[in-house]
């Protein structure tokens, strides 16, 4: 059985394309992140093999399709998380699917995290607010694969402590000896203990070697511009900074232009994407 969206519309050429065609997934579990952010645990039909940094396109029938980055273990294919935020009708009524509940998935897309360029040095991975989960899966895997890497050091950031994330995860990874976090919030209350500030100030706290550091980074655009900059001044180049460009897409299949970044169709070329490549674009305006 396969479910027909709106994609499926485009033209007798795309009938049956595997772009287009959506299966239904078994909704297993739910968790509620925050008051606004959800992850639906999914059962795949079959095993579901994807890399750390993709993304799926979920549909919630008879309203919409949106892409939802991949925030599972890509050593557990049989469960597969996304971790969604409420912005939008689709959205809503992904967070309120129940278990038993059927959505339709088409995937994966884009590009992935390059966890291999950071074999042999430090990696860096460095979120801010719904940016922790499509960066889950390089942790997952690069903690599965210990050995390979220096120093991990995971710097995250929110707007204030009740927007963290993944918090008993966070807890479980600062007790780690071989894993170096730090959490930041815009604005604390009177019970937050942690650090106050914005996440780019994070990287004068952070141990790493720069000519050997690779950084992964998914936040807000002016999060990472600002971001990208600390980590020049700390002397890590621009082709071993990776940003994931997670924007307007609409398609996953480079049709309807949502997308366009400069060159770059973000759902075709990206959505990992080196700063080096982007950096003519993300300081322009209107793009």
């Amino acid at each position: 059985m396969v479910m027909r969206t709106p994609a499926d519309t485009t033209g007798a050429d795309t009938a049956g394309a595997p772009w287009v065609t959506t299966e239904p997934w078994r909704v297993a579990n739910t968790r509620r992140e925050s008051d606004d952010t959800v992850t639906l645990e999914l059962e795949p039909p079959a095993p579901f093999e994807f890399s750390p940094g993709q993304f799926n396109m979920l549909y919630a029938r008879g309203i919409g399709e949106v892409p939802i980055s991949i925030s599972s273990d890509p050593g557990e294919p049989e469960r597969i998380l996304h971790t969604i935020r409420e912005v939008g009708a689709v959205t809503r009524a992904l967070c309120a699917a129940e278990p038993g509940q059927e959505i339709g998935v088409r995937g994966p897309y884009g590009s992935r995290w390059p966890l291999e360029k950071a074999e042999g040095g430090d990696l860096m991975i460095v979120a801010g607010g719904i940016g922790l989960p499509p960066l889950r899966p390089a942790i997952y895997q690069a903690l599965s694969r210990r050995d390979h890497y220096q120093r991990i050091v995971l710097l995250y950031g929110a707007r204030t402590p009740v927007d963290l994330l993944f918090t008993g995860e966070l807890a479980k990874w600062r007790s780690r000896f071989d894993l170096t976090v730090e959490v930041t919030v815009d604005a604390a209350d009177r019970d937050w203990r942690g650090n106050v500030g914005v996440v780019p100030d994070l990287i004068a706290r952070a141990p790493f070697e720069p000519g050997k550091t690779t950084a992964f980074m998914v936040g807000p655009e002016i999060m990472m511009r600002f971001t990208v900059r600390a980590l020049q001044r700390a002397g890590v180049p621009d082709d071993r900074v990776f940003l994931s460009m997670e924007r307007n897409m609409q398609c996953a299949a480079a049709l309807c232009g949502h997308c366009q970044f400069g060159p770059f169709l973000i759902c075709r070329d990206g959505p990992v994407l080196s700063y080096r490549q982007l950096a003519p674009w993300i300081t322009l305006r209107e793009i």
